[in-house]
């Protein structure tokens, strides 16, 4: 599974994307596979050419997790826009996803 193994950005690129994501799995897992086509998935269908998505695999890259306070794997971690917010699992609810990354208002 390369796209776990290196840092890989998604999503068409544009002059600055709306929305910049990291998703820190580890390594070739199951649960890593899903989270990145999941998280991909919901990405492409809801933001299109509108963000940035850096898949980062903990284990090949254990320095990039430094200062991220990252205790559970995988992470999805929303820096722009503002507040940045981090979401855990395999993301196949995509409600909650939407929610976390503030595309649908919370109930």
């Amino acid at each position: 599974m390369a796209r776990a193994k290196k840092a890989a950005t998604r999503g068409k690129k544009s002059a600055s994307p709306q929305y910049r994501l990291r998703l820190f799995v580890s390594g070739a897992t199951l649960k890593a596979q899903e989270a990145i086509a999941n998280i991909t998935s919901i990405t492409e269908k809801h933001l299109e050419g509108k963000y940035e998505l850096k898949v980062v695999d903990a284990l090949q890259q254990s320095e990039q997790l430094r200062g991220q306070q990252i205790v559970v794997l995988p992470t999805l971690i929303k820096e722009l826009p503002l507040p940045m917010k981090r979401l855990i699992g395999d993301f196949s609810d995509e409600e909650r996803v939407l929610i976390g990354l503030g595309l649908v208002p919370e109930d």
